[in-house]
C-alpha cells in the first residue's frame, strides 16, 4: 500500500471519528434538556452579592525563586506546603507568613505536593517518576537538608500529581505521564493497585489531576489530556467505574463538590464543567465566550470549591482569579483584576479545609493567602 492510499484511509477515518464525535455530542445535548443555571433561574434565582471587600488578600508568602506548581493546606489549617521550579519545597505558616521547612530535593524538576492527614509529612513528584515523602521531624544533616524518609518508584513517566487518603496517613494515590494511576502503601513503599495501563477502560494519555472523595474515600476521580474524567474505585482497579465527557481539551483539574456526589473539571479548552458522579451527565459549563478563532483564550490551570459548593474558584493561565456561582454560573469576582493581584499565571490554588481563606499559586513566585471578610467568614 502506498504513502497516499495511507494518508487517503487516515483523512477518511479522522473524518468518521469526528463525525461520530459530533452525532455523541448532539445526542447528549438531547438527552440533557436544561443544565443548573436554567434550572435555577427559572425558580427565581439570582447571583450571590459578592465583591472585592469580601475577599481580601491578608498575606503573601514570598522566598521561592522560581515558578510555583503546586501546594497544599495542612488539616489543622494553619500551614501551606508550595512545589517550586527552583526545586524546593517550602512549608509556611500561613498565620505568620513565615517558612518552618525548606526542603532542597533531590530532583529540581517537582510538579505536583501535598500534606499528609496528619501534617507531619510532605510529598513530591514530578519529573524523575518517582514521589518523595519527607518526614517534617526527621532531623536535617550535615548541609541541613532534610533527608527523604521514602521514594515511591514504578511509574513509567512524570508524577504529575499526587493526595493522600483521607485520615489515612500510610496511603497515596498519584498520577502519572504513563497514564496510570496509583494507590501506594507509604510505609512500605510498595505499589497496591495499578489504575489503567493496560486496561481498556484506562486513560489514552497523560493523566494531569486526581481528587479523592472526601465522603467516600474509596473513590477518586482523575483529568487527563484525553480530554475526560474517569472515575475509580480503588477496590475494582482493573476498570474505571465511568468516563465523562464533554471537555475538547486536556483536563488539568478535578475537584470534588462538598457533597462527593459531583465533581468539577477545568480543562484548556478554557472551561469549568460539574459532572454528576453517578448518571455521569454535565450538570453545568462555566466559561466566557470567545471568539472561534482566538486562540489565546485563558485555560484553566486549576480549581477549587467553597466549603458549601456555591463558589467555584477557577485559576487561569493569563492571571485571572474568577470566583463563579456555581448556581447560575455567573462570574461573582475576578481576583485577577484586584490592585494586589498575581502578575502571572496562576498555577494552584486550595482552598483551607475549614473554608476561610483561599491560597493561590503563580509563576510571578509568590503564593497570596485571601480571607473571606466583612460577614463572609465562610460560603
Amino acid at each position: 500500500m502506498s504513502v497516499a492510499e495511507l494518508r487517503e484511509r487516515h483523512l477518511a477515518a479522522t473524518e468518521t471519528v469526528n463525525s461520530l464525535r459530533e452525532q455523541l455530542k448532539r445526542r447528549r445535548q438531547l438527552l440533557l434538556d436544561t443544565d443548573v443555571a436554567t434550572y435555577a433561574r427559572s425558580h427565581g434565582k439570582t447571583a450571590i452579592n459578592f465583591s472585592s471587600t469580601d475577599l481580601v488578600c491578608c498575606r503573601i508568602l514570598q522566598g521561592h525563586t522560581g515558578k510555583v506548581y503546586s501546594l497544599d493546606w495542612t488539616p489543622e489549617r494553619n500551614r501551606i506546603v508550595s512545589a517550586s521550579q527552583d526545586g524546593r519545597l517550602i512549608v509556611w505558616n500561613a498565620l505568620t507568613s513565615q517558612k518552618t521547612h525548606a526542603i532542597k530535593l533531590p530532583c529540581a524538576w517537582v510538579m505536583t505536593c501535598a500534606f499528609s492527614p496528619n501534617g507531619q509529612s510532605v510529598a513530591c513528584g514530578g519529573l524523575d517518576s518517582a514521589c518523595s515523602i519527607f518526614n517534617l521531624n526527621s532531623p536535617t544533616d550535615r548541609e541541613g537538608n532534610l533527608p527523604t524518609s521514602r521514594i515511591l518508584t514504578g511509574h513509567k513517566g512524570y508524577v504529575s500529581s499526587c493526595q493522600y487518603v483521607p485520615d489515612q496517613d500510610n496511603h497515596l494515590i498519584t498520577c502519572s505521564g504513563d497514564q496510570t494511576c496509583g494507590l501506594w502503601d507509604v510505609s512500605t513503599g510498595q505499589r497496591i493497585s495499578v489504575f489503567g495501563g493496560e486496561f481498556p477502560s484506562g486513560h489514552t494519555a497523560d493523566v494531569l489531576s486526581v481528587s479523592i472523595n472526601s465522603s467516600n474515600s474509596n473513590t477518586f476521580v482523575s483529568g487527563s489530556c484525553d480530554a475526560t474524567a474517569r472515575l475509580w474505585d480503588t477496590r475494582i482497579a482493573s476498570r474505571a467505574v465511568r468516563t465523562y465527557h464533554g471537555h475538547e481539551g486536556d483536563v488539568n483539574a478535578v475537584k470534588f463538590f462538598p457533597d462527593g456526589q459531583r465533581f468539577g473539571t477545568g480543562s484548556d479548552d478554557g472551561t469549568c464543567r460539574l459532572f454528576d458522579m453517578r448518571t455521569g451527565h454535565q450538570l453545568q459549563v462555566y466559561g466566557r465566550r470567545h471568539e472561534d478563532n482566538d486562540n489565546d483564550a485563558p485555560i484553566v490551570t486549576s480549581i477549587a470549591f467553597s466549603i458549601s459548593g456555591r463558589l467555584l474558584f477557577a485559576g487561569y493561565s493569563n492571571g485571572d482569579c474568577y470566583v463563579w456561582d456555581t448556581l447560575v454560573a455567573e462570574v461573582v469576582l475576578n481576583l485577577g483584576s484586584l490592585q494586589n493581584s498575581h502578575e502571572g499565571r496562576i498555577s494552584c490554588l486550595g482552598l483551607s479545609p475549614d473554608g476561610s481563606a483561599l491560597c493561590t499559586g503563580s509563576w510571578d513566585k509568590n503564593l497570596k493567602i485571601w480571607a473571606f471578610g466583612g460577614h463572609r467568614k465562610v460560603i
